[in-house]
């Protein structure tokens, strides 16, 4: 209603311009008018007959002067002159000057009656006008009155525009004035009528005495528009600054100064979600030092104040407008990571004001049904978009791209803004394609150049490993050295990467020896790993003598920190081919975590990994027997890249999934892990056999250094 009520008050106004001036043509008023100066000039008149008479009797003649009268003596009924005067005798003439002073205060008390007269007359005439000026609103302001009974704030508004417009009639008669009838006659009618040039007629003839609208009293500032909304308004906000949550008071330069008024009073967001909901991004609001605060404070007394920044800061207070506080109930939610939750929970009036915490996911099952909805976005995007739709081997393209993300085969990725930049490039590679839609080609060329726009780092580190600079086997057989698999990260794109661990056992008590943690290069996570193959290694050999060995391991070649325990079992190989001295197959990577009973746990970044560890192989050329070894609990992860899936196929590349430790050594040797017998010796030649051995051997030495 607030649209209507602003149009109502627009045409109001020019009803006022058209009947207010048309009320002081009436015979009515013309008569009031008459009548006042009529009694007004009796009364005149007999003041000036009351003057001359008293002149007269004191023996004086009156002359009007610019601002006063003048009293000239009377001799046989005839003023005299200025010269007569003067021949008088001194005493003559003090006479007539003392008698002249006291006829002229006689005079000034009839003279102070005469303005009395006329003041009051004025007032007389004002009242007439303004009276007259009211009865020619009044029936339109009832109008409205009426339409807007159930608004008392309405009502109220509406008798202060009557008693302002009745003391202001003028301003209407000016620009009636200044509006030729043809113009008039459509403001009978209806102001909508007015042509864009009449328009600016009527505009300019409104603001010709100062260059400003004396109407802008009467007009209404729509503040918030819910014309088009159903139900609570829900209002999202990408630039939540200060200005745009709280709105401002603007101004305009005006005769070397600034000026401003209600109808420059604009809305926020915060505003326009009133009754409803304000979806905000955190790291967004932060990025305003006003923002948060305002927001805080707006909450916490429900209502929402329309202030500039300045006004907040200023130290010297000035005049301007100040808009009352709006009774405020709005629902705020705020978008963010994890990360800024916890941030804004160190604040007490953050705990207090946002008391649910929703946190989604970031993706959901690969159900049929949510692949219908990840089907249904796509569509959606490319129709909002106006981008080319897809086919179905593009949609499962993009399909898969969405388990890829969620580095889970039975997972779609609910970030959606990564999937649409595939959906977007694609398109666009459609586009230069002439096709009608979007293919499988042009979705796995658009996921190609991402990762190329992006792997400027993954590439030179794959060229020192070609030429030799980084030292990584994938060929061969060596004794304590194993490919093991990691992942890093630049600027938001993962790659995988071989690096050459290797371990060396000797005769001591030290155990395991972490060469990365005794320089400060590993991560805690990493110092656990290591330690944990102590207990493995203690429960395989050292159940019945002491662990007599010191093992040496390290990541080579590596010049940063190492975090995470997915090489663990990739250590523990290294350790196990140190001991039995068994070589290890260098055309085989690894990755996997390991607990102390050597279970293979799963690890992050499979997929990276595996395909790292590929395209190593496949710039030195594949063999045929290269391959990877992955925990069996890391298989639902799987979704590999197209090169990768056809190498398999064609036996060019294996990839091999384990349970245990002892599966992995067989496979990375080709030797048997061995089986204890009944007796509790373990199998001849086996790994474990070598391996327990050379600890033997290791505690004969110790025994013999000790005893020596």
């Amino acid at each position: 209603q607030g649209k209507v009520f602003q149009k109502d008050m627009e045409k109001l106004i020019t009803n006022l311009v058209v009947y207010i001036p048309k009320a002081f043509e009436s015979s009515n008023f013309q008569q009031q008018k008459d009548d006042i100066i009529q009694k007004t000039n009796k009364q005149m008149t007999d003041i000036l007959r009351d003057i001359d008479k008293i002149a007269r009797n004191a023996g004086f003649g009156i002359q009007q002067a610019a601002n006063r009268i003048l009293l000239i003596p009377l001799v046989e009924n005839r003023q005299i002159t200025q010269e007569e005067f003067s021949r008088l005798t001194e005493e003559e003439r003090e006479k007539i000057d003392e008698k002249r002073n006291q006829t002229a205060k006689e005079i000034d008390d009839r003279i102070r009656d005469g303005q009395m007269v006329q003041r009051l007359a004025e007032e007389k005439a004002i009242e007439i006008q303004k009276q007259t000026a009211k009865e020619a609103a009044e029936p339109f302001i009832e109008q409205l009155k009426e339409k807007y009974k159930n608004f008392p704030e309405i009502a109220d508004y509406l008798d202060k525009v009557l008693k302002d417009a009745a003391e202001n009639h003028v301003i209407f008669s000016s620009v009636r004035h200044s509006l030729n009838e043809n113009i008039i006659t459509k403001l009978q009618d209806d102001s909508d009528s007015l042509d864009g040039e009449e328009k600016n007629i009527f505009e300019k003839a409104a603001s010709a005495r100062d260059s400003k609208d004396p109407f802008t009293r009467y007009k209404v500032n729509l503040f918030i528009n819910n014309e088009n909304t159903k139900g609570a308004p829900v209002i999202t906000e990408s630039s939540p600054y200060y200005y745009n949550l709280f709105g401002k008071i603007e101004y305009k330069s005006h005769m070397m100064t600034t000026m401003t008024d209600f109808t420059m009073i604009k809305p926020g967001a915060i505003h326009k979600a009133n009754g409803g909901y304000l979806i905000l991004q955190v790291k967004d609001l932060l990025m305003d030092p006003f923002a948060w605060g305002a927001l805080k404070k707006a909450l916490k007394y429900k209502e929402a104040v329309v202030e500039n920044i300045g006004e907040q800061s200023r130290y010297v207070p000035t005049v301007t407008l100040k808009p009352q506080p709006i009774p405020l109930n709005v629902k705020v939610i705020l978008i963010g990571s994890f990360f800024y939750y916890q941030f804004l929970a160190a604040d007490e009036d953050f705990r207090k004001l946002f008391k649910v915490n929703v946190d989604f996911d970031v993706e959901m099952d690969r159900t049929r049904e949510n692949i219908r909805n990840y089907v249904s976005f796509i569509a959606s995007m490319c129709e909002n978009e106006n981008l080319k739709h897809f086919n179905c081997e593009g949609l499962a393209k993009v399909v898969e791209y969405g388990s890829r993300l969620a580095d889970n085969q039975n997972k779609l990725s609910t970030r959606f803004n990564i999937v649409s930049e595939i959906v977007y490039e694609a398109s666009a590679l459609a586009e230069a394609d002439n096709s009608e839609y979007v293919e499988g080609k042009h979705v796995n060329q658009a996921i190609k150049n991402k990762k190329y726009r992006s792997n400027r780092i993954e590439e030179k580190m794959q060229e020192q490993i070609v030429n030799k600079k980084v030292l990584i086997d994938t060929e061969g057989a060596v004794v304590g050295q194993v490919n093991g698999l990691s992942v890093m990260g630049v600027s938001g794109y993962a790659f995988g990467l071989p690096s050459r661990i290797t371990a060396r056992t000797y005769a001591g008590r030290e155990g395991i020896i972490n060469i990365e943690r005794e320089t400060d290069m590993s991560g805690n996570i990493h110092s656990k790993g290591v330690l944990t193959l102590n207990g493995y290694l203690g429960g395989k050999f050292a159940q019945e003598k002491p662990l007599g060995l010191t093992a040496q391991v390290t990541f080579e070649q590596l010049y940063g920190g190492v975090e995470g325990d997915s090489a663990s079992s990739a250590e523990l190989y290294a350790i196990l081919s140190s001991l039995s001295d068994v070589p290890i197959k260098q055309n085989l990577a690894v990755t996997g975590s390991v607990n102390q009973m050597g279970e293979i746990q799963p690890i992050g970044g499979v997929n990276e990994k595996i395909e790292g560890f590929f395209d190593i192989c496949s710039l030195n050329g594949l063999t045929g027997d290269q391959g990877v070894i992955i925990p069996v609990s890391n298989i639902d992860n799987l979704m590999l890249k197209d090169e990768v899936i056809e190498a398999v196929k064609n036996n060019l590349f294996h990839i091999y999934a384990v349970t245990k430790i002892e599966e992995g050594i067989e496979l990375l040797t080709g030797v048997k892990a061995g089986e204890k017998d009944i007796y509790g010796d373990y199998e001849k030649d086996s790994i474990f056999y070598l391996a327990n051995n050379k600890i033997n051997e290791f505690n004969k030495v110790l025994k013999t250094e000790s005893e020596a």
